[in-house]
């Protein structure tokens, strides 16, 4: 049988990582980085589609990659409507609705664009996304907000919430889909998701919503403080939505989004610092409280990922507030692109099934 050849595209408000993996192997794994001025010309991060797919190519020819010869492009999914997990053709309709940004704009909209695009350029081959943000597997319950102009949505980290999940699963000779875990997922976002055999029943809005506040995210503010502070005057709307998403949490509070960075200030004797950090695990971990009693206390293991996890002194905050809840597991890092061309590689062998963006 030929070899399957998977190109993984995920695209991030500063970079582009691409991965080409041959059956399960990785052959090439590169982050092409993307400066401020190079993206100051274009005014929608969809606008960048172009640029970013030149950049690619020329990598992929660098790398003496045969672009003809790979058979699935899997993009990184991005703001759509509410999908089920698992992997999605990408169709037109998902290509119109990610170029409009017809449910919101975020770089990872750019992945099944890219996606669509070199596998038109590739005969016979196939392009797809794989658990997007948007996956939605709540509960009747989680959905209700307080005000039903305003119901609870599901954008989360699903991508690697779902791959560690499954990981932590096969490393203990258990089915994803027989335990109940909680799943943190650490990173400019931050994400705690209640699973229950199987399906993300609860979590936290984690692009512009609830929850803990992150690197570079306010989570859940006070909500009448918020309101009068949008009609004072002093800010307007794209302001305030900065705040939210992009200028909040450790940007707001410390004036830069690197976790490491507040770790160190913090080693040195900055109190504030420390105080500002050790609020944000205490979040986190009231964010997993909340999670277990989602399901009920029946939980079989805690797992924390994303980058922040490599910091031991955070994860450990986190621990010690958790820990009598259920065993803990850390498993540091993100490895999203692995996750994508798995995914890609389980269509191809009958694996998975494919679902129809409709």
């Amino acid at each position: 049988m030929e070899k399957i050849q998977v190109l993984a595209i995920n695209p991030g408000s500063t970079s582009t990582k691409i991965a080409v993996y041959y059956d399960t192997n990785p052959v090439f794994i590169q982050t092409i980085r993307h400066s401020a001025e190079e993206l100051t010309p274009f005014e929608r991060v969809t606008d960048q589609y172009e640029f970013r797919k030149n950049l690619i190519l020329q990598q992929l020819e660098a790398a003496n990659i045969e672009i003809q010869s790979l058979n699935i492009i899997m993009g990184r999914g991005g703001l759509l409507k509410p999908v089920e997990s698992g992997v999605i053709e990408v169709n037109k309709l998902m290509v119109d609705d990610l170029r409009r940004c017809t449910y919101g704009e975020h770089a990872s909209n750019l992945g099944g664009i890219l996606a669509y695009d070199i596998a038109q350029t590739i005969p016979g081959a196939e392009a797809y996304i794989s658990n997007p943000v948007v996956v939605d597997e709540l509960n009747d319950l989680a959905r209700i907000s307080g005000h039903p102009l305003l119901p609870r949505r599901s954008i989360f980290h699903a991508l690697n919430q779902k791959a560690v999940a499954r990981q932590h699963a096969k490393s203990i000779m258990r089915k994803y889909e027989e335990l109940n875990l909680i799943v943190v997922h650490l990173g400019g976002g931050i994400t705690v998701g209640a699973h229950k055999k199987g399906s993300v029943v609860d979590v936290n809005q984690g692009l512009d919503g609830d929850g803990p506040f992150s690197p570079e995210r306010s989570g859940t503010l006070p909500v009448g403080d918020l309101v009068r502070l949008c009609f004072s005057g002093e800010y307007s709307e794209k302001e305030i939505l900065k705040m939210i998403t992009g200028k909040g949490g450790l940007v707001a509070y410390l004036d830069t989004n690197s976790a490491s960075e507040v770790e160190k200030r913090a080693e040195e004797g900055d109190d504030y610092a420390k105080l500002i950090y050790d609020a944000m695990a205490y979040q986190v971990a009231k964010e997993t409280g909340a999670m277990a009693a989602v399901l009920k206390y029946e939980v079989d293991g805690i797992l924390i990922t994303g980058g922040i996890a490599h910091d031991k002194y955070f994860t450990n905050q986190i621990i010690s507030y958790t820990h009598r809840i259920a065993p803990v597991h850390v498993y540091p890092g993100e490895d999203e692109m692995a996750a994508l061309a798995m995914n890609g590689i389980g269509v191809v062998t009958g694996e998975l099934p494919v679902k129809t963006y409709s």
